[in-house]
């Protein structure tokens, strides 16, 4: 186990594809999942029954919350007896994410290193489907299980955008040790408290000076938000630990009540977070903007090019105006953007959402929405889908050509 590798959460993954015997609980009444050779890599042979306690999750890009169950799997082969033949079987109950199961959904089924289970049952041709092939690099070709079991190469180190889509499956990624190197620093400078958002980006920027906002903007801003999103749950499990070491007994809602607030304030911040760190970056390349301005209809787009004045003034030309969306995921929440800037025709949004499905990259360009996405993450797109793309670099361009057009060429 490699500590910051998918190694350190996972000692074997297998995935497939669900058939409609195996998605449909009144179709299968077995419950069980073929222990075929890709399966058998994960739990090896079986000798007796084997339970595991399982973690059971389903996901899909319409639901704001997963649905998640306690249960058990069981290990063994239905024909151990044989002299000649082995039938291994992965046998499951009926939980809440099993009844939402469906042809065409992806199964993935990983071993943890403390011998329990996780399986998770994401929506066919969703986003979160795509985002978790991703993550594990596996391709599914065949009708059995596809296996990763060497999980400690460059690509499985774990960083800021693999951290997310851990998170959604229920596994936490702590900061790498050397993190921690930080933590005096960080009370120092900040108190023993959490600081702004606004003083804490700007911390974690003065650690990476190598990052540059003109030469690369792409890489700054994914050094940038990696180094913040460290720095911060080093700081935090440092502030947070005498309460999770006290615990909360016999104080359910003393305990919901404290995760609902580490959970709000995860989610704020790196919103918020995103927004400084481009701030920065338009500054930086010396680009006019305004960030938060109001509009007509108050609305409130998250950064306006040149701004409001221009925005507001009916002659200023249209086409030289530019909004920008900030959101660090997608969803459904994309579609608030339209609703934003009437004057602008074709708006922009930034994410990074890594892996977005190609239903909904094809509705956002028949609303005339441009995605922008830091360069580094383009490759968890398909190549027909990175075609329509724009990296920060790309879009700093865009907006710097239109606040500065070029002279009219005079006969």
């Amino acid at each position: 186990m490699k500590a910051g590798y998918l190694s350190e959460f996972f000692t074997g993954v297998a995935m497939k594809t669900l058939s409609a015997v195996e998605a449909d609980v009144a179709r299968s009444n077995q419950h069980e999942y073929n222990g075929d050779k890709g399966l058998m890599k994960v739990f090896g042979t079986a000798t007796g029954k084997h339970v595991y306690n399982a973690l059971y999750v389903y996901l899909s890009d319409g639901d704001a919350e997963p649905v998640v169950a306690n249960g058990t799997v069981t290990w063994y082969d239905a024909r151990q007896n044989h002299p000649t033949r082995t039938e291994h079987r992965l046998y499951f109950p009926t939980t809440p994410v099993s009844i939402c199961a469906a042809e065409g959904d992806l199964l993935v089924v990983g071993r943890r290193p403390d011998d329990s289970v996780l399986v998770i049952i994401a929506q066919g041709g969703s986003t979160i489907a795509n985002q978790i092939r991703w993550l594990f690099s596996v391709e599914l070709g065949h009708k059995g299980f596809s296996v990763r079991e060497e999980m400690e190469t460059e690509q499985d180190r774990i960083q800021f955008a693999s951290s997310f889509v851990l998170e959604q499956l229920g596994v936490e990624a702590e900061g790498p040790p050397a993190a921690a190197t930080y933590l005096e620093t960080m009370l120092k400078e900040f108190g023993g408290k959490f600081p702004t958002t606004d003083a804490f980006s700007a911390y974690a920027r003065s650690t990476v000076p190598e990052l540059d906002a003109r030469k690369d903007p792409d890489a700054a801003l994914m050094g940038w938000m990696e180094r913040e999103e460290i720095l911060f749950r080093t700081l935090e499990k440092h502030l947070l630990g005498d309460q999770l070491q006290k615990g909360f007994v016999e104080d359910v809602d003393g305990f919901i009540k404290f995760s609902l607030s580490v959970q709000n304030r995860r989610k704020s911040r790196v919103g918020r977070a995103l927004e400084n760190h481009l701030e920065v970056i338009f500054t930086e390349n010396k680009i006019r903007y305004e960030r938060g301005a109001v509009i007509e209809g108050k609305s409130k787009p998250d950064f306006l090019f040149p701004g409001s004045k221009e925005y507001g003034d009916a002659a200023y030309d249209a086409e030289l105006l530019t909004m920008l969306g900030v959101k660090t995921t997608c969803k459904d929440r994309w579609r608030q953007v339209l609703a934003e800037a009437s004057r602008i025709e074709r708006k922009h949004l930034l994410t990074l959402e890594t892996a977005i499905s190609g239903n909904q990259t094809d509705q956002m360009q028949e609303h005339h929405l441009q995605l922008v996405v830091p360069r580094e993450l383009h490759s968890t797109y398909t190549a027909a889908q990175q075609k329509y793309l724009l990296d920060v670099a790309g879009f700093t361009e865009i907006v710097r050509t239109r606040e500065n057009p070029p002279a009219p060429v005079r006969n």
